[in-house]
């Protein structure tokens, strides 16, 4: 790798827009393709996904339990996913949403940000519910080898708002604790930082939602929620405010279901862009 993890990232955003597709074959959308799900489904979807947008938009985003339900064989696929991705120029951020201690969380940082391993991407997603200096071995693993980290803090799923909005007992919320010790990871790092935060585009809509203080955070922000969850990309701005040229928008169902056409895919992937780059 020639760049840190953000300083590549910003590039892609800056040379193909802030759009960053999901692949998730879940069963439902293998059928409406007319694919089989299994391993030689998944390989043909994740083909076409790489036809339709590889090089064409910021960053994919393949998540790793669609591939890990067929075992063995689907993350043989996962694999090839990754490598034909990232040989293609094309930023890859691998949704696993991994988080544990001591030697356990530098084992996922070997399996998938070391550069030797298979199963290597740009970044994961981890979460940091067994506290952020857990996730420590993973940050460091990423930053050696010019990868980055999104962790979770305030999510898109409604489950996730008793937790993330429960205010600690230095006044803070989960979710705001969360982003102050990733910036201090980043502090300093331009034009941007390697180790982001995931905060969902469906947050907001609760005229009692905690204001999120984003500002010094210093990374990338993955927002999550859009389009078959509910966010739209006019609430980006309102949601996100000074920090909207660091959001990275992971759109998923509202793209793929368009396939397995090649151009259909491109063209929802172009219409998306388009009404992302109005509105930001």
């Amino acid at each position: 790798m020639d760049r840190r993890f953000g300083a590549r990232l910003r590039a892609a955003m800056d040379e193909h827009g802030p759009l960053c597709v999901g692949i998730d074959p879940h069963p439902g959308l293998l059928a409406a393709w007319g694919l089989p799900d299994d391993a030689g489904g998944l390989k043909r979807f994740g083909e076409r996904v790489i036809e339709a947008l590889a090089g064409r938009v910021a960053a994919v985003k393949p998540q790793s339990a669609f591939f890990e339900r067929h075992a063995s064989s689907g993350v043989a696929v996962l694999e090839s996913i990754i490598r034909q991705l990232r040989q293609s120029g094309t930023v890859v951020i691998l949704d696993v949403k991994r988080g544990d201690i001591g030697s356990t969380a530098a084992a996922y940082a070997d399996a998938y940000l070391d550069p030797a391993s298979p199963l290597a991407a740009d970044a994961v997603t981890a979460s940091p519910y067994l506290g952020v200096g857990a996730l420590r071995p993973m940050i460091d693993s990423a930053l050696a080898a010019g990868s980055g980290v999104f962790v979770l803090a305030r999510t898109s799923n409604p489950e996730g708002s008793a937790l993330q909005r429960a205010v600690t007992a230095s006044g803070r919320t989960v979710a705001q604790a969360v982003v102050e010790e990733i910036s201090q990871v980043n502090q300093g790092v331009e034009p941007m930082g390697d180790i982001g935060v995931v905060v969902g585009a469906t947050i907001g809509s609760d005229a009692d939602e905690p204001v999120l203080d984003l500002d010094g955070m210093g990374g990338p922000v993955l927002a999550p929620g859009l389009g078959a969850q509910g966010g739209r990309p006019d609430d980006l701005r309102r949601i996100f405010g000074s920090v909207t040229g660091r959001v990275l928008a992971a759109y998923s169902r509202e793209i793929l279901e368009h396939g397995p056409s090649v151009t259909d895919l491109r063209a929802a992937a172009d219409r998306v862009l388009a009404d992302l780059r109005h509105n930001l």
